[in-house]
């Protein structure tokens, strides 16, 4: 079992942690991350439900993954809820754009495994527990300034992320935007042609052909080549000849 290159944080805590001795440590329910340096260190997971003791697993003590589990190797470090929400995070933090005004919050984020290191955020502009809703990348180089609970950029408007993920709105926009643009740049390529047509009609040298034949033969006299000794008499004249009445 090998762990892939990249990974969702959300995948990591929907599944269930099982230790080299096979025991059950329950599903992830929250990440250790370090945010200065944008690195996710390792996540916590929640062995019983009745109980509020909570197991802290190191990132490089991973070292597998299936489908609904993840392996590790080693103990956990235990602690309790009251000390995980002292933890500093970036997840669920409000995006604010240059002018202060909210653009959204971070809800998932993309790592290595390997390292920890953290390529992109994901933004979501509504609840994320709502189905189908979009989500934009978000790279650390965007982030200008964090503080708890918020997280401060240069950014105008959504637009200047890439979409990570299209809610079916969003999905029926951008293609929309696209037919658009289709049909913008067919309407340019038709006005193109029409002022090439009308800078060189075609039909004007078809016409200057079809004038120069007629020119010719209108300069040319047929007179000019008549020759009376290579013309026959005429048939009533040798009819009157021969005539022995006349």
């Amino acid at each position: 079992m090998n762990l892939p290159d990249q990974l969702l944080l959300s995948d990591l805590l929907h599944h269930t942690v099982r230790c080299d001795l096979g025991l059950d440590h329950g599903p992830g329910v929250q990440a250790w991350m370090h945010p200065p340096v944008h690195r996710l260190l390792g996540w916590v997971s929640r062995p019983s439900a009745l109980r509020m003791s909570r197991e802290v697993w190191r990132l490089d003590q991973c070292c597998g993954l299936t489908d609904q589990q993840i392996f590790v190797r080693g103990e956990p470090a235990l602690t309790n809820q009251v000390t995980l929400e002292r933890l500093p995070t970036l997840i669920d933090a409000d995006v604010l754009d240059r002018h202060g005004e909210r653009l959204g919050g971070l809800v998932d984020l993309v790592f290595e495994p390997s390292s920890g290191v953290i390529q992109h955020y994901l933004l979501s502009r509504s609840d994320p527990r709502l189905p189908g809703s979009s989500r934009w990348r978000l790279t650390p180089d965007r982030i200008v300034d964090q503080q708890p609970g918020v997280v401060l950029t240069g950014l105008i408007s959504l637009e200047d992320l890439p979409l990570s993920r299209a809610s079916v709105r969003q999905d029926l926009l951008q293609r929309t935007q696209r037919w658009r643009d289709q049909l913008r740049q067919m309407g340019d390529r038709a006005g193109d042609r029409l002022e090439g047509w009308l800078e060189e009609p075609p039909w004007q040298e078809a016409d200057q052909q079809k004038r120069q034949p007629t020119q010719s033969r209108m300069d040319h006299d047929p007179l000019d080549d008549w020759d009376d000794t290579t013309w026959p008499a005429s048939r009533s004249s040798r009819h009157r000849d021969d005539d022995p009445w006349v």
